[in-house]
Formats: C-alpha cells, structure tokens, sequence
C-alpha cells in the first residue's frame, strides 16, 4: 500500500506523537510499503526522503515545537502526485483538516489516531474553559474518518464514551529491537556519573511541562528523604517549558542533592539512562500510551506511576512495577516498600516480558490490516450512499 502519514509535529522535535509516527513509519516500510510522511519544517532538521516538509507559521516555540502552516498549497500538489491508498492523519486540527479536505477530493479512505487527550493541553493557549467542547469536536471528526485508532484499550473506552461516527481499533505504538539491547558499559557509567556515591538511582523520562505532573514527582520524593533517608538520586530526563521552574522547587524542596536535571537525550539513548536506573518513575495524568514506560522495560526497569489512563494498560501491580493513586505518602511508601522488600529482579522480569508484547513488526502488521479495513469501510460507504441515491431517484419517478 502507498500511506500519506500526516502529522503536525515530527522529528527533530522529541515527543510520544512525533516518536510513534517514526516508529510505525519504518516499519511499514520494512514490510514492504510505502510512506510518505508530511510534517511541518524546524530549526535543525535533517532532509530525508520520502518527507515532505510543509511550511509553519512559527519555529522554536513550546520547546522547539513549530506551529504548522497545514494551508500550504505544497501539501495537496504532493499529495495529488502520490497516487496514495490511504491517510493516515495523528491529528484532528490543522493538518487534521488538510486531511480530511484530501480524503474527500481525491476519495481516499482516511485513518485518525487519537494520541491525545487534547482537553489537557488548553492552558498552553489560554483556552481551558473550552475543554467540555472536545468530546462534540471529536465525535464531528470521526464522522469523516474511515477509522479510528486509539494506542490503547482504555483510550477506546473513551473514545465510545463520545460516541465516534467510524470504527475503533486499539493500535499501539511499537518497540524497535534495539529497545530492547541496552549498551550495558554506557548505563554502567551513566549510573556511576549520576548516582555518585547514592546507593540507589531512579530515573524519569519526560517533556519538562504542567501536564506531566511533576511538581507531584518532587513533593513524593521530598516525602520520601523524610521517611527513607537519602540515599538516592532521581534523574529527570528530558527538557521543557517547566524546567527553571522545576530546578527552583527542587531547591526549595531540599531535594538539590537528590535531584539531577539531565536535559534532552538522543532518544536512542534513553535505554541507558533506564537500564542504568533502579526504578523508573512516572507521575505523568495525561499520557493516553505511555511509551516511556514501556522503553523503560524494555530496557528491564519496572515502574512506579501514578494511576492514570497511559498506565493502567501498562503497569500490573506485583508484575512489572506498581501503580498508586494521586497520593505523595503512597508513592514514597511504594518506592520504599519495593526497596525494603527486594523486589526489583523479579519486578525487572516481568518488565522485559510485557515490553515484548509491543514490538514494531507485530504493530506494523496490525497497522496494514486497519488501513486494509478502512478502505473496505469506504467502499462500503459508497455503495450505501450510491443505493440510497438510487432508491431515491426510484421514489421520485414512482410518484
């Protein structure tokens, strides 16, 4: 099959959207199809081919994101030249639109996945109080699309909740095999740079930024030196928005010892500063798949995380880590607990035994089959629409 992938945002910005849409990408090809990604330009990006880099409106804001230009007439003349099968769009605004637009035009069946809960992002725009208008927004999307992917069984729970206008198929994003190959000599020295003369090392992986709760993270291990000592390091990997702010409570926390602010790693890379970790920690409400969880994992470290939808279809209690409820004392009483008890070679087990559920060629293959599906789905569109025309027209010369 012949796939336009349209995103608004994509490497060499690091997020979960722009990380998935690479993965699933590769993979296709590997099994023989052809994608074309159309994403917007950066600062610093790399020409690649088979992308095609639209214009944006702006550069280097919200961590380097760009505000794409999903108008720019470059996008339909190189779709037009294509010839594709099928759309697969990661958004339902801005290029969103330009999708739908070209799957109507050129009647080609259109897949949207559902990556984000996008009513926890409003305060980045001011627009908070409009968050009760997503779920009508959605379900008026979904009226357009041939089908709709959610990364996880929870987030297509949610997604029936508003009642979607096409069919729902969970496809989460994959793991490449290299996940699962630490580079054990550099997690070894990572841990000794970063843990120093601590007895423990956990690690974090997230954008610096409001909705990865991590201001929750800081007061749970403040919590935790009261009560455990402190005899650790956290690494926070990764940079955001919130990262001066996040150094500042650090310090007014105590915790200025206790916590080190690594920046944006290649993301290649993260496995290391996992494997090197004793425990990864996650406090994040808003993730709808938690890849970082699942790299962590991978690379054999099991998890402590908030209770939340990108965990709950992760994370199995007693398996491969723990989840709590939003509660600083029961973070740090789980993180000690699992310390206190030796836990973690058998935690680290069942890690790497839930991270091999999600490799790319097994995701890549379910992914065909959705695109296959949507455009039998259209088909069948179209000949309802056609039939209901025709018995129309007979309605009309019977009377």
């Amino acid at each position: 099959m012949k796939i336009a992938m349209m995103t608004n945002n994509y490497k060499p910005f690091v997020a979960g959207v722009p990380v998935s849409i690479e993965r699933l990408t590769e993979s296709l090809r590997e099994l023989g199809h052809e994608v074309v990604v159309f994403a917007p330009c950066y600062n610093g990006q790399s020409p690649e081919p088979d992308v095609v880099r639209y214009r944006s409106l702006l550069k280097g804001v919200a961590g380097g994101a760009s505000v794409p230009d999903s108008l720019d007439f470059e996008i339909e003349r190189r779709f037009r030249e294509g010839h594709f099968d099928v759309i697969h769009v990661h958004h339902p605004m801005l290029i969103g639109h330009t999708a739908r637009y070209l799957s109507w035009k050129y009647q080609v069946p259109l897949v949207f996945t559902y990556h984000t809960r996008y009513e926890q992002y409003l305060h980045y725009i001011g627009m908070a109080k409009l968050k009760n208008l997503i779920p009508a927004y959605m379900k008026s999307y979904t009226k357009h699309c041939d089908m709709v992917i959610a990364p996880t069984p929870l987030m297509k729970d949610y997604l029936e909740q508003i009642q979607p206008e096409a069919d729902v198929r969970v496809l989460p994003t994959g793991l490449p095999e290299d996940s699962f190959a630490p580079d054990e000599e550099k997690a070894a020295k990572l841990r000794e740079e970063l843990a120093e003369d601590k007895k423990y090392l956990f690690c974090t992986v997230a954008r610096l930024a409001k909705e990865k709760n991590l201001d929750f993270l800081l007061k749970a291990m403040k919590r935790y030196k009261d009560i455990g000592g402190n005899d650790f390091r956290l690494a926070f990997v990764g940079d955001g928005p919130e990262r001066s702010e996040l150094e500042k409570k650090a310090q007014r926390s105590g915790l200025e010892e206790e916590i080190v602010f690594v920046g944006k790693v290649p993301n290649g890379e993260i496995k290391n500063y996992c494997h090197g970790a004793d425990l990864f920690l996650f406090s994040s409400l808003s993730e709808t798949q938690g890849i970082v969880l699942l790299e962590s994992m991978a690379a054999g470290t099991p998890v402590i995380a908030v209770r939340a939808t990108g965990t709950q279809d992760v994370v199995v209690n007693g398996e491969n880590g723990y989840m709590t409820d939003v509660s600083e004392e029961e973070f740090a009483c789980k993180l000690m607990d699992i310390l206190e008890k030796k836990e973690i070679n058998l935690l680290r087990q069942g890690a790497l035994k839930t991270a091999r559920r999600y490799s790319c060629e097994r995701i890549a293959a379910e992914a065909a089959g959705a695109y296959r599906q949507a455009v039998c789905n259209r088909r069948e569109k179209e000949q309802q629409r056609h039939g209901n025309r025709n018995r129309g027209k007979d309605m009309v010369y019977s009377g």
